[in-house]
């Protein structure tokens, strides 16, 4: 957990930090160089209540490329 949702999970109250948590893992971004995918909320984000899908050009993790990155949520 980044500074940031450290602080909103403190800040919020309690059911609302899991919600946002639990939204925020179901949101995945892919790169579409190697296919790894990682949840929002393990890359230090947050995707709360959010909707529709993007991409985004950034270096990955496990190939080190910059490539598109296609943001998604699981099960949709």
């Amino acid at each position: 957990m980044n500074w940031f949702q450290k602080l909103l999970v403190t800040v919020l109250p309690a059911s609302w930090a899991q919600s946002m948590e639990a939204d925020s893992r179901q949101w995945f971004m892919k790169c579409l160089n190697c296919e790894f995918e990682q949840s929002y909320w393990d890359l230090g984000g947050i995707r709360w209540k959010a909707t529709g899908n993007s991409r985004n050009l950034r270096t990955c993790p496990s190939c080190g490329q910059r490539s598109w990155h296609m943001t998604y949520k699981k099960g949709e």
